[in-house]
């Protein structure tokens, strides 16, 4: 079937009709305005929607008649005939070919049209992919940093609370002993001197039974000594956590400028300075997207750019060949000519003719002659139009195993991207899962921490398991993401709404 060439007014109206995405006014920018600019502005488009307004302008060319042939000439010293003199000829001559000839022509010019109207179409569609990856790598970049920013106030909180323990562990001995975790009973009222012992054995077991009286200044040492042992580790409480601050100011400059590298990217797809702004939500979710093999299959089959350009590459071969085979048959040619004639010199006639009188051929003498000609070629060496037509053939039959074998490559693709598609789903719902149970333990750490049931390292870890499993999650929901509009490239993306 022959596809007719889609023509338009504008190259505006056309990019922004086969781009999927309608321009609209938005109040600020999201990922369908991205698009619809990266169809108008990006150099690689329009260069290829250019390549293919000119591969248009071949349709008036093939099939038309060849030019007809004007022929003059002049003698320099007339020419005597009969009639005349002649002093000039003219000849006009206009060939046609072969029946069927220009219609074969013009089937094979406007299928190497419909050739560069799919190279557009697959030109636009892999900076559709371009655009589609970065995006969503820039999201993901962004999540990223949300997360730091989170687990950063987190570490703050956390901070306090540990410099509100060192306080009240320094100004108050009772609190002191009681967060050292001691094993110490006051079943007994001690003495002052044995009370000051006491509280100097709050890092370990101790007993009052077997103290002398005499040591109460020994007990006041301990009871230093222990003060000092609880105050030394609260501040590296502190000091841990501003550690671990320090780190996530760290990884969020790093991602601050991988987000910056990621902008330059995105806006030279869309053909602006790399400094402008791109507006990236805060919180974005997987595609709801459930891919059915056998549908994207037969969608894949047509409407891939790839796949089409074959196929019709292969049907302009067809046509050719069909060219090839009227080229093989007489062309015609009709035209006629025209010879200028002077009347011969009296001198030279005999008395009677110049007085008027004799045969006809006298009375023509100076008439200027028209002479309707006609010819015809004769395609005598027949090697050459063989081997055209058999040109034409093997190079059809060539797209069209190159177009199966395309196919082929596309459906082992598409295989993979959906298995990747799935992985990607997985993990995205495991992490999920992951950082909800994080999240409860890390509650439930921060309780025993407060309470003196666990220490620091434990809260801590619990909450770069959860950062891990969120930044872990972005990653997952970008690469899914992905997946899906490289699955929808497949199809092109002139599918999406």
């Amino acid at each position: 079937m022959k596809r007719s060439i889609i023509r338009y007014s504008g190259i505006l109206a056309f990019l922004t009709l086969f781009a999927g995405f309608p321009l609209r006014a938005a109040e600020e920018d999201s990922l369908a305005v991205y698009l619809a600019v990266a169809a108008r502005e990006n150099p690689s488009v329009k260069a290829a929607y250019l390549d293919y307004e000119a591969a248009c302008q071949k349709l008036p060319q093939a099939g038309a008649y060849a030019d007809p042939t004007f022929e003059a000439g002049i003698f320099p010293e007339p020419m005597e005939f009969a009639a005349g003199r002649q002093v000039a000829q003219f000849r006009l001559m206009q060939m046609f070919p072969w029946f069927g000839t220009r219609k074969a022509a013009r089937t094979e010019a406007q299928h190497m049209a419909n050739m560069a109207f799919e190279q557009f179409r697959e030109a636009r569609d892999n900076v559709f992919m371009e655009v589609y990856t970065q995006w969503y790598a820039l999201c993901s970049l962004r999540r990223k940093i949300i997360n730091n920013k989170e687990n950063r106030q987190w570490l703050e909180q956390l901070e306090q609370l540990a410099l509100r323990k060192f306080s009240s562990g320094t100004n108050s001995p009772e609190k002191g002993y009681a967060s050292g975790g001691g094993n110490a009973s006051p079943a007994t009222a001690p003495t002052a001197s044995s009370g000051g012992m006491d509280m100097g054995g709050s890092a370990g077991t101790a007993s009052t039974a077997t103290m002398p009286p005499s040591s109460g200044s020994s007990g006041g040492m301990r009871m230093a000594a222990g003060g000092m042992g609880g105050a030394s580790g609260g501040m590296s409480e502190v000091l841990r956590i501003q550690l671990e601050i320090m780190e996530s100011e760290s990884n969020m400059e790093s991602l601050q400028a991988e987000i910056a590298a990621g902008k330059a990217r995105f806006n030279t797809l869309l053909n602006r300075p790399a400094e402008s702004e791109v507006v990236m939500p805060d919180e974005w979710q997987q595609l709801p997207f459930r891919p059915d093999v056998e549908s994207i299959l037969h969608e894949v089959a047509g409407r891939n750019p790839m796949l089409g350009m074959l196929r019709e590459e292969a049907l302009a071969y067809e046509a050719k060949a069909e060219m090839d085979r009227k080229m093989g048959y007489p062309m015609f040619g009709v035209g006629i000519q025209y010879m200028l004639m002077s009347p011969l010199k009296t001198d030279n006639l005999l008395p009677e003719e110049a007085m008027g009188g004799g045969d006809g051929m006298t009375m023509m003498n100076g008439k200027d002659m028209v002479m309707p000609m006609a010819s015809i070629s004769i395609p005598l060496y027949r090697n050459k139009y063989k081997a055209a037509r058999k040109e034409s053939q093997l190079r059809r039959e060539a797209s069209e195993t190159k177009r199966a074998d395309t196919f082929n490559k596309l459906q082992a693709a598409l295989y993979q991207s959906v298995y990747l598609l799935e992985d990607a789903d997985r993990k995205a719902g495991l992490y999920r899962r992951q950082a909800d149970l994080a999240r409860t333990a890390g509650d439930l750490a921060m309780q025993e921490f407060v309470s003196g049931k666990s220490d620091l390292g434990s809260v801590i870890q619990v909450q770069r398991q959860l950062l891990d499993y969120r930044l872990k999650e972005a990653e997952a929901i970008a690469n899914y993401n992905t997946l899906v509009a490289a699955i929808q490239k497949m199809m092109s993306f002139l599918t999406i709404e």
